[in-house]
């Protein structure tokens, strides 16, 4: 999928008007069968089978349709296992780029990602109770990195409460294993099944605490797809299957060297001391040449992240890069504005560009995940801030940054909400 792209300096495009907040319409079902025909021939590939889980207790609907996010074959299934009953989707604001009256006639509710809105909850509520259509929300909003589940707001049990309506959930199997963010695109030969699980009655909404419909959530999104991938037998024959897969495991865990590894055909190389690491069929992991520390791609994609949190107390985490810079500021176009700098610390985010006249801070309290992607609409990978009025889509030049940046978004947020939880009242 691409993406209507325009260049225009940077002055011109932060004179334009931004995009104009509209409520949600009513879902089209012409449309709606559209898009499930048009998404059918990706399902059909992979021999795609559903199970219904206590969805009597769900009704008829309106719901709030909860669905972790593994690969851009979940929209696919959304509309297969939802077919017949009207929902619309909280999707990101650039996918109505070049295709607004489209989008907003299948009901989808465009949000900022990972930016506050304030006007999203009104719009969910608009969606169930005024258009009586059930609405689809990714609450982990970016792609799972390493197949595991990537973090979620905290207290969305409180959202779930505002909403009065049941929650169901999907839970894709295999659509990770098929086609993982970091291997280019390319998608393997998998079958893909999913479950569709009434997760909360209206009732149980009503009576339940928003601590307990928090642990009902947080359960339902434990999920770990190279452990699925191994206990279910499910083989990767293609021998393209670690293409890419230095875009999570950037650092080697022999040397300690970042940006040195490289994942390519069936093996993981670092380029600096020289280990490679076989990825099985299963989605294991083996040295070939020297003692195996990591079998398992999430436990490695833990480590890292552990050593990024090391790096941040020890006030030595940084990511400075030359960027490719695009601004999101309406739906007519994603605007390629000229080059500049990112800059990543412990003090926040900083873009600089456009020969002086872009500057933009963000700081580690904004938010507590970033949007970051690989290969974005086929253009490269991304990392992405800014505020409701205008988004900031920073093409870096330093390779396999993403992952890293994401986690050290999340860790300094976590850190930043320790420290606040500790700090002696004013009163």
């Amino acid at each position: 999928m691409k993406i209507k792209t325009k260049t225009l300096s940077y002055e011109e495009v932060m004179a334009l008007p931004a995009a104009e907040h509209q409520k949600p319409r009513k879902p089209s079902k012409l449309l709606a069968g559209v898009a499930r025909l048009a998404l059918g021939g990706e399902l059909k590939q992979t021999n795609f089978s559903y199970e219904s889980i206590d969805m009597e207790k769900a009704g008829n609907g309106p719901w709030l349709v909860l669905m972790n996010h593994s690969s851009f074959t979940d929209l696919a299934i959304a509309f297969e296992v939802l077919k017949g009953h009207p929902f619309s989707i909280v999707c990101t604001s650039d996918a109505l780029v070049g295709k607004e009256w489209f989008m907003r006639s299948l009901g989808n509710i465009p949000t900022r990602k990972f930016v506050s809105d304030m006007t999203l909850i009104a719009d969910m509520d608009h969606a169930l109770h005024k258009n009586n259509a059930s609405v689809l929300m990714y609450p982990e909003a970016g792609y799972s990195l390493d197949g595991t589940t990537t973090r979620i707001p905290r207290r969305i049990g409180v959202l779930v409460k505002k909403l009065k309506v049941p929650v169901v959930m999907i839970t894709a199997y295999g659509a990770f294993t098929r086609d993982p963010l970091y291997n280019n695109l390319q998608k393997r030969n998998v079958k893909v099944s999913a479950t569709v699980k009434c997760l909360l009655s209206e009732e149980e909404v009503s009576s339940f605490k928003i601590r307990q419909i928090d642990e009902i959530i947080d359960e339902a999104f434990d999920l770990d797809y190279f452990k699925w991938q191994k206990d279910n037998e499910v083989r990767v024959t293609e021998d393209f299957r670690a293409d890419g897969l230095d875009r999570i495991l950037f650092k080697c865990p022999h040397c300690m060297t970042e940006g040195k590894t490289e994942g390519k055909g069936t093996k993981l190389i670092c380029h600096e001391c020289g280990v490679e690491y076989e990825l099985d069929e299963l989605g294991q992991l083996h040295c070939n040449n020297a003692e195996t520390i990591f079998t398992h791609i999430p436990d490695w994609f833990a480590w890292e992240r552990e050593e990024t949190l090391g790096e941040i107390v020890d006030g030595v985490y940084l990511l400075d890069t030359e960027c490719d810079i695009a601004i999101l500021k309406d739906t007519k176009a994603l605007y390629m504005v000229g080059k500049g700098h990112l800059r990543h610390d412990n003090n926040g985010f900083v873009i600089d560009g456009c020969d002086g006249k872009l500057h933009f801070e963000q700081s580690p309290a904004a938010c507590y995940s970033v949007n970051s992607d690989y290969f974005w609409y086929e253009i490269g990978d991304i990392v992405s801030i800014g505020t409701n009025d205008c988004l900031y889509y920073c093409f870096p030049k330093k390779p396999n940054i993403v992952a890293k940046t994401r986690i050290a978004v999340e860790e300094m947020y976590q850190l930043y909400k320790a420290a606040k939880k500790e700090a002696p009242s004013d009163t």
